[in-house]
Order: C-alpha cells, then structure tokens, then sequence
C-alpha cells in the first residue's frame, strides 16, 4: 500500500501551519504560501531544497533517522506528532514490509475470554475494547446499556466512528459533538499511520470520507494526537446528562486493542444516574437496552 500521498499532504499540512515568527525567521512580502517555504524548512532542517522536496513528494524510503528528527524540529513536531511521521517512514522502509501480509482483522480475532471476564467485572461504569477502526468488539453490560443507539444501528460489529458521523442521534448524545468529532478523527488518522495495512480502517475512512463532509474536512486536516485519558460530557436518552472520566490503555497480548472505561466523581449526579441504568441494564433479560427502556422495565 502506497502511503506517499498521506506523507505529501501531512508534510505540506504541517510546514502550512508554521509561521515565518514561530521559525525565528523574517516574514518578508509577497509570501504566496501560507506558514514557511520548502527552502525555508530545507534550511531550518540543514539540507538541500531538493532533497527536502523530495520528502515533502511523499519520498520516505530510506531516510535517516537524524534527518527525520531534523525535519520533525524544522516542522516544530510534537511528540506524537513525530512518532506519526516515524510510522509513516517505516511503512515505506524497504519492499519486504509493504509487501508484507495484512494482519488478520481484529473484527474476526477471537478475543481472550479473560478480557471479557475483566469487563463484566467492572460495574460500577461502562468498560468496552475497540481497536483501530473504532469498531466496539466487547462491552460489560453497563457499556451495552450505556451504547444503545449504537448496539440498535444494526451493524456489526458496532462502529464509534460511523455513529459519530453517520447517525443523528450521536448530535444528541455528545453535546460537545465538534470536540469528541475532532478525537475521533485523530485517532484514526494516528491508527492510519500505525497501521497502513488495515483494511477495515480504510473501508471506515474511505465510506466516512464521502458520506460525511464534517470527516472529510477533519481528515484533510492531517491532525494527529493521543488520547488516554480525560472526560466528556454525555446525554443519555433515558438518564439524562452525565459527565464522565475516561481512561483507555492498550490490552498488552493484542496489539492494536484498547480498553477503556467510563467512571463519575464519586457523590455526583453522574454516578446516581450510572447506577439507575446498570439496574435497568441487569433487568433488560435479553432485551435490546432501547427496547427495555421504552417498556420502562
């Protein structure tokens, strides 16, 4: 999988957004590009405007690690931001890795029954595992609960980032909906670099890129961050509003898989109204979540 044009646009992204004072350089007149010129950048980055015109083409293949780092310092690179364009190199280091088998799915792995017992035995906030095209693979029954527009989509398996930009119903449930959009797009643009392989991730972005333009615009912007912890703000159609923190690490035996769990401050209306829906969880026997909540069970 050619990977060129993803380092064409992120270089050209990236120099765009630096300004001639960032760089400690004079702004001059009739600048026709916005943020620095590539010779600017070649000369910040102590090499020849050819040979950075050369990357800047999408060109990675045996380029050393001292001129990465010199360009990731020329480009003002933040740390994930370099590790993004590490992964982007190595997926150009030599014929061997490109023509290397894709990895079977993570949507078709048997996921370890261990995992799943550690979800279930979270119960006091929603613990699921996704992996890097955002496709929800497990949840404990609070999660389920706690998801119930996106279990009653219909797909499967359930995917975040098609319910972020596809369904309605995620405008309602994210009230900061520009704010979780610009996360979402940032960890698969990150799974993207990491993973170029992965046919599900391209199937998600390429079916986001033309149903949606709220997607398409966020991954034309080359943004690349991590996200392991933090909190949002949620309104559940049947307990109302919730904020929640969060905390997602990777699961260690599966590559590519990441755990996460939601919890309220201890005393809060988050956490009450966490409780009212895992006791309607445990009463759903079997229900759909929607279903039960409609019935008033």
């Amino acid at each position: 999988m050619d990977n060129r044009d993803e380092v064409r646009e992120f270089l050209t992204s990236r120099r765009a957004k630096i300004t001639p004072q960032q760089a400690g350089l004079p702004a001059g007149t009739r600048r026709r590009v916005p943020g620095l010129r590539r010779s600017e950048v070649a000369t910040l980055a102590d090499v020849s405007v050819d040979y950075y015109g050369k990357l800047e083409r999408g060109n990675l293949a045996g380029v050393s690690p001292a001129v990465l780092e010199s360009v990731a310092r020329a480009l003002q690179l933040d740390e994930i931001e370099r590790a993004h364009l590490l992964h982007l190199a190595q997926a150009q280091e030599g014929s061997d890795t490109l023509a290397r088998p894709r990895s079977r799915s993570s949507r078709q792995r048997a996921l370890p029954k261990n995992l799943q017992w550690t979800l279930d035995a979270v119960t006091a906030g929603p613990a699921f595992v996704t992996n890097g095209s955002l496709d929800l693979l497990a949840a404990n029954r609070l999660a389920r609960a706690f998801f119930a527009d996106l279990y009653d989509s219909g797909a499967q398996p359930p995917n975040m980032a098609r319910f972020q930009f596809l369904d309605p119903a995620a405008r309602s449930f994210y009230p900061d909906w520009d704010l979780i959009a610009d996360m979402t797009v940032d960890v698969l643009r990150t799974e993207a670099g990491r993973n170029p392989h992965d046919k599900d991730l391209h199937d998600v972005v390429g079916e986001l890129s033309t149903r949606s333009d709220a997607f398409r615009t966020r991954w034309g912007a080359h943004n690349v961050r991590r996200h392991g912890t933090g909190s949002k703000r949620f309104h559940h159609p049947v307990v109302g509003d919730l904020t929640l923190a969060w905390h997602g690490s990777a699961v260690d035996d599966d590559p590519g898989l990441t755990l996460l769990i939601y919890t309220a401050e201890p005393g809060s209306s988050s956490e009450e109204a966490l409780r009212l829906l895992a006791s309607w969880a445990a009463s759903q026997d079997g229900a759909s979540p929607a279903d039960s909540f409609q019935r008033g069970s």
